[in-house]
């Protein structure tokens, strides 16, 4: 049947006639734990946030955005798989319409209510973010998983905050939004997960889960913004991939990490 009647109404995202990349890097992946191996060159994550390189929150009816200042190293990531240093462009979330399911990636086939994204890019390599979002090693990108429990100070400031299009937004630390453990993650090559869909992504998958609220995130229209199964496309998407290579970081009882390697086959 037509996508629309299958998916309902379409983001404006998927309205165009894409040009879908004929690689094995599609994401988002199902991450299969038991094929887990160990990898020691992975290095602990470098995470360095400015909350002052914050500018705008802004909501198009289909997510929400807070962009950050990317002109500057004031707001960076390196370390983990990374060779070299990437600044922060923006973070957004992906959820569903109900809190069984939303997340993108799973683990194991299991899905969360809904997945955080800090998107980067790679600056020792490139200009402008637009160059590196066409190159195989020009984004870098964060995924939190988000799961109902207690209510999340950090995340309500952006409820709050949410506006009907843009307003500025100042003075957000997004490290909030990530889990105590930040060195126990899975990692692997993908790309990203709305058009242009280009295999640039080195994908950083937390492992620890983020809480939030039921009236954080729940509900059928959460932030007044239509769930993504009502108006993403996910056939070019699906978590049924090709065989993919991730890694995962974990923590020992000495507080020295211990570095995974996975293979994913789904």
């Amino acid at each position: 049947s037509p996508a629309h009647e299958r998916y309902g109404p379409l983001h404006p995202m998927w309205q165009e006639p894409l040009d879908i990349p004929g690689g094995d890097r599609q994401s988002p992946i199902d991450i299969v734990v038991r094929k887990s191996v160990f990898d020691p060159q992975l290095r602990p994550l470098k995470v360095q946030y400015d909350p002052r390189t914050c500018q705008q929150i802004w909501n198009n009816g289909y997510s929400f955005l807070v962009e950050y200042d990317d002109t500057t190293d004031k707001s960076t990531l390196k370390g983990g798989p990374l060779e070299d240093q990437f600044r922060l462009c923006q973070f957004h979330f992906h959820w569903g319409e109900n809190n069984a399911w939303g997340s993108e990636h799973s683990i194991d086939r299991r899905l969360y209510p809904a997945e955080l994204h800090l998107v980067h890019w790679n600056s020792d390599k490139y200009s402008l973010f637009e160059e590196a979002v066409i190159e195989e090693n020009g984004l870098a990108v964060i995924a939190v998983f988000l799961k109902i429990g207690k209510r999340h100070e950090g995340l309500q400031k952006l409820v709050d905050a949410l506006p009907d299009s843009v307003v500025e937004f100042t003075k957000f630390d997004p490290a909030c939004l990530l889990p105590e453990k930040i060195d126990d993650y899975w990692t692997y090559a993908g790309s990203l997960t709305t058009p242009p869909l280009t295999e640039a992504v080195t994908w950083i998958v937390m492992k620890q889960h983020i809480e939030v609220s039921h009236d954080q995130v729940g509900g059928r229209y959460v932030w007044g913004i239509s769930p993504k199964n009502e108006n993403e496309l996910p056939s070019c998407c699906s978590i049924d991939s090709n065989a993919t290579t991730t890694f995962k970081a974990q923590k020992s009882s000495k507080n020295v990490s211990k570095i995974v390697h996975v293979t994913s086959v789904v």
